[in-house]
C-alpha cells in the first residue's frame, strides 16, 4: 500500500500539525505501509525541490506568483492551481495506491481534482475547521463572506471525498451534520508516542533555579498564546490563589499574539513576581520545563473550535504523569474524565479554575491515582499505534487490491 499524503506544511517546522503528520507517518511506515508527501505552497518553498527530512521525502510546491497570488480569495485559488500541478507531477512519478489531503479544504480541492483525473480515491483528514481559527485571529467573521466561502469550501471536499477522516468525535458530528453518511467518517484520534515521555521525572534543579522556582507549587502552561486558550482567564486567577497559597507560581512557556497583553495583566495585578514568562524555547528542551510543574493547567474558551476540536497537549501531560486542570469545553470531555484522569472546571470562569486548583494542591494524596489513571488512558487508548491502526480499513475499502499485496493488523 502506498499512500501520498496531501499536506499545508511539514517538518522541518514546528507545530501541532507537523507533529501529527509526523506520528502518522512513523507510524504507517512502522505498519508496512509506503508513504510519500507533497507539500502546499504554503510550505514556503522557493522552487518545486524535493527535500529529505529525517527520511521522509517531501515535493515541494513553488507558488506560482503574479497578481493572483497577492490578492485576497484569488490567492487561496493560486494555493489550489499550483498544488494541483504539483500533485499531479507527483502522482505520475510516484503512483500511489491512495491520496489522503489533509485540512485545510485547499488540499482537498486539489487532491479531488487530481483524483479525478487518475481515478485514484482521495481521503480527506479533517483536522479544525480552519474557518473558526480564522475567526479567532480576527482575519474573519462568524457569518461573513470569507467564513461562508470556506465552509461551503470545506463541505465541497467533504462530499466529493471517497472516505473522511478526522480527529475527535466534535468535529465528527460536524461533519455528519452537513449529510456526509456517518458510515464515511472515521475517527483518527490526537494521540502521543508514549515512549518518548518519561514517566515521574525529576525537577531539574538547574532550571528551576535559574527561574526562581525551588519550594514552590508550579502551574504550568506550554504551547501557543492564542486568545482562545484562556491564559488571560488564567492570570486573572492567580490572586484569588495566591491569597490561600503563597507559594503557587505560574509559569508560561511559548509566545504568541497574547504575550505582551498577558505580561501587562500580570504588572497590573501586581502579580508579576509569580508568573513566570521564558518565551518560546527550543522544543528539545521544552521536557525540562514539564519537570517543574505539579499540574498543566488548560483554560481554553468556550468557542466552535474548542468545543469541536481535542488538543495535542493534555495528552503529553498525562504521558508525563502530570496532574492536568482543564475548563470544561467540549475537546477537553473527550480526553479527561473528571476526578479520574484530571480535574475540569467551568468554561470562562476564574473562580471555578481557582477552586479546583486549591482544591487539588489540598488534596494531595489523590495525586498518585489521577497519575497513573492518565498515564493509563494514554497507554490505553490515546498511542499512535492505536491511532493510526484505523486507518486500515478505510484504506483497504478504497484499494483492496494494494491492501492485499501487505499483512495489515
Amino acid at each position: 500500500m502506498k499512500i501520498l499524503h496531501v499536506l499545508d506544511h511539514s517538518i522541518p517546522l514546528h507545530s501541532g500539525y507537523t507533529f501529527r503528520t509526523r506520528a502518522i507517518l512513523e507510524h504507517q511506515r512502522a505498519l508496512g505501509w509506503q508513504t510519500e508527501h507533497v507539500t502546499s505552497p504554503k510550505h514556503a518553498a522557493g522552487s518545486d525541490a524535493v527535500e529529505e527530512v529525517d527520511g521522509f521525502r517531501f515535493f515541494r510546491t513553488a507558488p506560482g506568483g503574479g497578481l493572483a497570488s497577492r490578492l485576497p480569495v484569488l490567492n487561496q485559488v493560486a494555493v489550489i492551481r499550483d498544488l494541483k500541478r504539483r500533485l499531479a507531477a507527483v502522482v505520475r512519478e510516484t503512483a500511489p495506491d491512495v491520496i489522503h489531503a489533509h485540512s485545510p479544504a485547499l488540499n482537498g480541492v486539489a487532491a479531488v481534482g487530481v483524483g479525478r483525473a487518475t481515478g485514484l480515491p482521495v481521503v480527506y483528514e479533517v483536522r479544525a475547521f480552519w474557518e473558526d481559527a480564522a475567526v479567532d485571529l480576527g482575519t474573519s467573521r462568524p457569518g461573513g463572506p470569507r467564513y461562508r466561502l470556506t465552509r461551503a469550501m470545506e463541505t465541497w471536499v467533504l462530499r466529493r471525498a471517497a472516505a473522511v477522516t478526522t480527529i475527535c468525535e466534535g468535529l465528527r458530528n460536524d461533519i455528519v451534520a452537513r449529510g456526509i453518511p456517518a458510515d464515511r467518517v472515521t475517527v483518527i484520534p490526537n494521540a502521543v508516542d508514549v515512549s518518548r515521555f518519561r514517566l515521574g521525572t525529576a525537577r531539574d534543579p538547574a532550571l528551576e533555579a535559574e527561574l526562581g522556582l525551588e519550594g514552590k507549587r508550579v502551574l504550568g502552561f506550554i504551547g501557543s498564546f492564542y486568545s482562545y486558550e484562556g491564559l488571560a482567564l488564567l492570570v486573572g486567577a492567580m490572586p484569588a490563589m495566591l491569597r490561600e497559597v503563597p507559594e503557587i507560581r505560574l509559569l508560561l512557556v511559548g509566545g504568541g499574539n497574547e504575550a505582551e497583553r498577558l505580561r501587562r495583566q500580570a504588572d497590573e495585578l501586581g502579580i508579576a513576581d509569580a508568573v513566570v514568562f521564558t518565551g518560546r524555547v527550543p522544543h528539545d528542551q521544552v521536557a525540562r520545563y514539564y519537570t517543574l510543574c505539579d499540574a498543566m493547567v488548560y483554560p481554553r474558551l468556550s468557542i466552535r473550535l474548542t468545543e469541536l476540536v481535542t488538543p495535542l497537549k493534555p495528552l503529553e501531560a498525562m504521558a508525563q504523569g502530570k496532574l492536568v486542570v482543564a475548563s470544561d469545553v467540549g475537546g477537553h470531555r473527550e480526553l479527561i474524565r473528571p476526578g479520574e484522569t484530571g480535574v475540569l472546571f467551568t468554561a470562562g470562569n476564574a473562580a471555578s479554575m481557582a477552586a479546583a486548583v486549591l482544591e487539588l494542591f489540598a488534596k494531595e494524596e489523590r495525586w498518585p491515582a489521577l497519575r497513573a489513571a492518565g498515564r493509563r488512558f494514554v497507554e490505553q487508548e490515546r498511542s499512535w499505534t492505536a491511532s493510526v491502526t484505523r486507518y486500515a480499513p478505510v484504506y483497504e475499502r478504497l484499494a483492496p487490491r494494494a491492501a492485499s499485496r501487505i499483512e495489515t493488523p
